[in-house]
């Protein structure tokens, strides 16, 4: 396995500019509104935030889990792991090392960790018609995963090229989407952007098409973007519009609605 190289395409510019207009049209709306209290604003934001987190739980336990007991458990493993990742946002810490990866997965997917602590796996795995790196690749691997994400430097487009490229290398027997996935949020959140999450069965499934036909594809040319890859970042991005676009949508309401009660 080759990994992804960093000359990534512009992909859905105007879409990452509305992006950007959205975060910065909530942050002034948090901090310079004259009609309503900032901390007003700022608790509504900090509440819709953890709205999300919510669904985050939700949306993810359907996909993680098979019956009502496993969702319940992993709600409860994935809420422990999002308090984690907002500690160590609050301290200014981001996602950034092996290390940090190894927790996620100790506090995400901790029966899979009992099995191997604190190791990548041993074993091959396949997924789909998939072929997975083999075992003595995974250090190295994953290493330079590492290395390359520095180098990217917007957030969106680093954090969007981790999940890739890390669902792609599979250094986990068990755990590997869920890991990736707070990986990415804890990237974005840090950020100031709101997590990603998959909406409804739908989604889930294009989203499990695209990611398989980019890996097939890669494995052909390696070196090269190619259009399954693209629409992954592409669809990636509009999941994080959709829920900038939500947030600011509440704020504004609310907003609206004190003003009126003024």
């Amino acid at each position: 396995m080759i990994l992804l190289p960093l000359n990534i395409p512009e992909i859905n510019v105007l879409k990452m500019s509305q992006i950007e207009l959205e975060i910065r049209a909530i942050y002034r709306l948090i901090t310079f509104s004259r009609k309503h209290l900032a901390d007003d604003l700022l608790d509504t934001f900090l509440s819709h935030t953890q709205d999300l987190k919510e669904l985050l739980s939700i949306k993810n336990a359907q996909m993680e889990a098979q019956d009502e007991d496993e969702a319940k458990e992993y709600v409860l493993n994935l809420n422990e792991t999002l308090r984690f990742v907002t500690q160590e946002i609050n301290k200014n810490i981001t996602f950034s090392t092996q290390v940090q990866l190894f927790q996620l997965f100790r506090l995400i997917s901790p029966e899979s960790h009992r099995e191997h602590p604190n190791k990548f796996r041993g074993t091959h795995v396949q997924i789909g018609s998939y072929l997975c790196p083999e075992p003595s690749k995974l250090n190295s691997l994953v290493a330079d995963l590492f290395y390359r994400m520095l180098q990217i430097k917007h957030p969106i487009l680093r954090a969007i090229y981790f999940h890739h490229e890390l669902i792609r290398i599979h250094p986990f027997t068990d755990g590997n989407g869920r890991t990736t996935r707070i990986a990415k949020n804890w990237m974005l959140m840090y950020n100031l952007y709101p997590p990603i999450f998959i909406k409804d069965d739908e989604e889930k499934y294009e989203y499990i098409q695209t990611l398989s036909a980019s890996f097939s594809q890669l494995e052909k040319s390696p070196n090269h973007w190619n259009e399954h890859t693209i629409n992954f970042f592409k669809q990636e991005i509009n999941r994080i519009y959709r829920n900038t676009n939500m947030i600011y949508n509440k704020v504004h309401h609310i907003g609206h609605l004190k003003s009126n009660l003024s």
